[in-house]
C-alpha cells in the first residue's frame, strides 16, 4: 500500500477539497481548530476568489469551507518560502472577509474569517509547531473583535512519528507530514474521518492520469527546490537575490504549459505581469 504525498497542492485538494471530503474535512477542523463549539455541518466551496473591484489581485487558497455558523475557513499547503508569503497570507484573508459584503450590505453581516496555513519551513522563533494570531490591544491584550484568526502550523517543528501521536491533532499532522512514507494505515488510527483520509490518499484507488499528475507536481517540488539551493551557491558570487530570482524565471518557464499564471505566481513568488512577460 502506498500513499499521496499529502504536502503536494493536488493531494492535498483531493484529500481536503474534493467531493467525498465533507467528513473528512470537518474531522480535521475540529481537530485542528480551537472552536468554542465542533463543526456540525460545512460546505467546500470554490477557492478561487474573483476580487469584485477592479485592480484587486486575484488569489487562490488550497481548500475553502463555510461553516454551519456561516464562519468561513481558507486552507493552504506551502512547501517553499518566498518574499511576501506572510503579506499573501494576510491579504487572501482580508479579501475573503471584505469581499462577504457588496456595496449595500450591513458591516454586521460580515462573519468570521480563519486562514489555517500549513507550512513546511519555519516561520517564528518560538519552538511550538502550531499558533494563533488575532488582534489584541498590545499592552491589556483586550480581543478587538473575532473576527480574523491566522493559524499556522510549522512541519519541521512537528517531530513526533505517528506511532508516538497520543491526541487527534498529533496524528492529523503526522498523517500530512508521514503520509507518502507509510506502507499501511496504523493500527493506532480510530478516527473515521482520518480513516477515510487515508482512503483517498491510497494511490491504489486513483486513475493513472491522476497519478500522472501527482508525479508531475513531485517532480516540480523536486526541481524548484533543487533550483532555489543551486540560486544560493551561485548567489554567493553574482549576489543571492540575482540568482534565486533569475531561477525562480526559469522554474516559472518550465510551468507554463502546466499550470496557470496565477498558481505559478503562487508557488514561485513572482507576479503576475513578470509571467505574462514570459508567455
Amino acid at each position: 500500500m502506498r500513499f499521496l504525498n499529502i504536502q503536494t497542492d493536488y493531494a492535498f485538494k483531493k484529500v481536503f477539497g474534493s467531493r467525498e471530503s465533507k467528513n473528512i474535512l470537518k474531522g480535521f477542523l475540529n481537530a485542528i481548530l480551537e472552536l468554542p463549539l465542533p463543526i456540525e455541518d460545512l460546505s467546500i466551496e470554490d477557492p478561487y476568489n474573483v476580487p469584485k473591484l477592479i485592480g484587486m489581485k486575484e488569489s487562490a487558497v488550497d481548500v475553502k469551507a463555510t461553516l454551519s455558523d456561516n464562519s468561513i475557513v481558507i486552507i493552504e499547503m506551502q512547501i517553499l518560502n518566498h518574499d511576501g508569503f506572510e503579506s499573501r497570507i494576510l491579504y487572501n484573508t482580508a479579501k475573503n472577509y471584505a469581499n462577504q459584503l457588496d456595496r449595500s450590505d450591513r458591516y454586521s453581516l460580515l462573519n468570521p474569517v480563519i486562514a489555517l496555513t500549513i507550512v513546511n519551513f519555519k516561520m517564528f522563533e518560538f519552538e511550538k509547531y502550531k499558533s494563533t494570531f488575532k488582534l489584541f490591544e498590545k499592552e491589556h491584550f483586550t480581543e478587538y473583535k473575532d473576527d480574523i484568526q491566522l493559524v499556522f502550523i510549522e512541519l519541521p517543528k512537528f517531530t513526533k512519528h505517528i506511532e508516538e501521536c497520543e491526541t487527534i491533532e498529533e496524528k492529523w499532522i503526522a498523517f500530512i507530514k508521514e503520509a507518502r512514507d507509510m506502507s499501511m494505515i496504523p493500527a493506532s488510527i480510530k478516527d473515521l474521518s482520518l480513516k477515510q483520509a487515508f482512503e483517498i490518499a491510497n494511490t491504489a484507488s486513483l486513475s493513472k492520469e491522476e497519478l500522472d499528475i501527482q508525479e508531475k507536481r513531485e517532480e516540480f517540488l523536486f526541481i524548484q527546490k533543487s533550483s532555489i539551493e543551486k540560486a544560493k551557491r551561485e548567489g554567493r558570487q553574482e549576489g543571492i537575490a540575482q540568482g534565486i530570482e533569475k531561477e525562480k524565471m526559469n522554474i516559472a518557464k518550465n510551468l507554463l504549459d502546466l499550470l496557470d499564471d496565477e498558481m505559478i505566481a503562487q508557488k514561485t513568488g513572482l507576479n503576475i505581469e513578470q509571467i505574462k512577460a514570459l508567455r
